[in-house]
């Protein structure tokens, strides 16, 4: 059984029912084990009855932090039969998905759909296949890399080489709902950070938002693969601390940004994952060289709103500011593009120009960025 999805932002986008109503975004995400929806409203959408309210593992204080246990909901993804299971609402939507991703986004969907079926990811043609795990050993094409299961969760061992030439067998969570290559996590502490990094905001977590810096590995061994240079996320001590408290003992995760380089199978009852390099695989590694966080903001997404700007970045030094709104680059209207189509320009080539139109102190302005690579 086939069915599409969409990687917007490197996230793994998939439609489906609640209780017979929608369809519903939800992303896919190993990373999870209770299936979570994270938008509110959904709680009359869908009719729910009895829900009861707990604390969420790792949350802060007060109703914000808080969400609802659903009774067994029915779900239907298309070309599968339905299954109960419960998931948790939030009260509040901290974690922001459908701005980020300028669609709206309903959950996160996790081990609940991984752990009874083997899954299929074509990051080149954008389907997913799911197989009985019975089903799966003449479709077991690509290297087979051990991985193990536990609280819910994927992990596989890799080896790690920084740029000191420090190696380190690091154990990482196999995390779907990870946009980035590759996260290590109270690395800083032992070995300190690469020459060449950035600050960063990292995302966001079920504790809040996680802070740190964006620098180079100089390799990353997955079973046979080897990979170079990759861009790697190191969060500060405190939030790898947190991190660290949140789940199994762990170094940390390997995201998307590694996965979409592979036709990617998962098959939880064999604890096995399988990779076959894809075209994607001998991509250069990029970061984004404009030095802006923004998200989508308004009637369908389409309004993109400065979020951050790096200090010391291209953005920086023309004069761009957080809450100013891009309306334009190179004289197409930013309503016209997708939001992943705006970071690839933005992490096009060191030293591109480009003219962007921003509603900046109430007046349209237009300056020239000019991309600088920086890590």
């Amino acid at each position: 059984m086939r069915l599409p999805f969409k990687l917007i932002r490197n996230l793994v986008v998939i439609q489906l029912k609640i209780n017979n109503r929608g369809p519903f975004n939800f992303i896919l995400d190993t990373g999870v084990g209770l299936m979570i929806i994270t938008e509110p409203k959904l709680v009359d959408s869908i009719d729910l009855q009895n829900k009861r309210t707990i604390k969420m593992p790792g949350l802060g204080e007060g109703d914000a932090y808080e969400a609802y246990i659903t009774p067994p909901l029915k779900i239907e993804i298309p070309g599968l039969n339905s299954y109960d299971v419960a998931a948790a609402i939030l009260k509040t939507d901290h974690f922001n998905l459908s701005n980020f991703a300028g669609m709206p986004i309903h959950g996160l969907l996790g081990y609940e759909f991984f752990n009874n079926l083997a899954v299929k990811l074509n990051f080149t043609d954008s389907t997913l296949t799911v197989y009985r795990p019975k089903d799966v050993r003449s479709f077991r094409k690509g290297t087979k890399i051990l991985i193990s299961i536990e609280a819910h969760k994927p992990y596989l061992q890799a080896n790690v080489k920084l740029p000191n030439g420090t190696e380190q067998m690091c154990k990482l969570v196999i995390d779907l709902g990870a946009g980035h290559p590759v996260s290590l996590e109270n690395m800083i502490k032992k070995n300190g950070l690469p020459q060449k990094f950035i600050a960063a905001n990292l995302g966001v977590g079920l504790s809040g938002p996680i802070s740190g810096f964006l620098s180079r590995i100089d390799e990353i061994d997955i079973g046979k693969y080897r990979i170079k240079k990759v861009i790697t996320s190191f969060p500060n001590d405190y939030d790898a601390e947190t991190l660290k408290y949140l789940s199994v003992k762990r170094d940390g995760n390997l995201g998307v940004g590694i996965l979409k380089r592979f036709m990617v199978i998962f098959d939880y009852q064999d604890n096995a994952l399988y990779l076959k390099p894809n075209t994607y695989y001998g991509e250069a590694f990029e970061h984004d060289m404009s030095g802006i966080e923004y998200y989508g903001a308004g009637e369908g997404f389409k309004h993109l709103i400065i979020s951050r700007v790096e200090p010391g970045s291209a953005a920086d030094e023309v004069g761009l500011e957080k809450d100013d709104e891009i309306t334009a680059i190179n004289f197409k209207p930013v309503g016209d593009m997708t939001i992943e189509q705006i970071d690839d320009i933005l992490k096009s080539k060191d030293q591109r120009s480009l003219l962007l139109e921003v509603y900046h102190d109430h007046k349209f302005d237009r300056v020239i960025l000019t991309l600088k690579r920086r890590i």
